[in-house]
């Protein structure tokens, strides 16, 4: 008995080892499928790993999305295997609306991947920010932007608000703004002369710049559209 279970063990230990042996001898994607979003070359950007989008892919059994984020410089980037993938937008991801091919009536993207490719995913935006520009004075940041709206037929939407934020990063949003200042989309005058300054609070530790963004925030739509990024240097 005890010879047979020491047998047992050392072949569970081998079918074990095989099992693993296998699962390690599969090859690591080595493709490249890179890109932005865009609307007429512009890019959209939008709020750091808060916009996603799924690439299918069939013919292997039991099918599940790779999920893959669009940085906030609207920019995007995936790993993957060579193959043919179907690119889809979940609903109510992002500050726009997407395209619909003529040709099949849906707004599915079909991508083959071969090695690195670059495909820039085109999308219609409500609202794109226009001419923003950032000046500093003492410890007070000002922002200026214009905002263009894009889509004005019946699915047409208000603007809620616009916001400048201040964060201590590169990486700017709701999330990480140390000071924020706001305008409401109904005490906005003039879509071509919207003005925010705010004053940056004390820093723990200190530090003599910021990074300064402007957003907009769409009515009933969650994802916000924003400028770039820019570094301000405290006077």
């Amino acid at each position: 008995m005890k010879t047979q279970s020491i047998v047992g063990l050392l072949l569970l230990i081998l079918f074990t080892s095989c099992g693993i042996s296998s699962y390690d001898n599969y090859d690591s994607p080595e493709s490249k499928l890179e890109g932005r979003l865009v609307y007429q070359e512009d890019p959209i950007r939008v709020s750091y790993n808060n916009v996603t989008f799924e690439l299918w892919q069939s013919g292997f059994g039991s099918m599940t999305p790779i999920n893959v984020t669009v940085d906030q410089d609207g920019s995007y980037s995936s790993l993957l295997f060579d193959g043919d993938y179907k690119l889809v937008f979940p609903q109510g991801q992002g500050p726009f609306m997407t395209k619909i091919d003529p040709e099949t009536g849906s707004d599915t993207i079909f991508v083959q991947v071969r090695g690195q490719q670059t495909l820039d995913i085109e999308v219609t935006p409500y609202y794109m920010i226009r001419n923003p520009e950032f000046s500093v004075s003492g410890i007070t940041v000002s922002a200026s932007l214009e905002l263009e709206q894009i889509i004005t037929d019946t699915d047409a939407k208000d603007v809620e608000y616009a916001a400048l934020y201040i964060s201590k990063t590169s990486y700017v949003d709701t999330r990480t703004s140390i000071v924020t200042q706001t305008i409401a989309g109904t005490d906005i005058t003039d879509m071509n002369d919207i003005n925010l300054s705010v004053d940056v609070p004390e820093m723990t530790p200190t530090q003599d710049y910021v990074f300064a963004r402007v957003g907009v925030k769409i009515a009933n739509v969650e994802d916000m559209i924003f400028s770039h990024v820019e570094k301000m240097q405290l006077d």
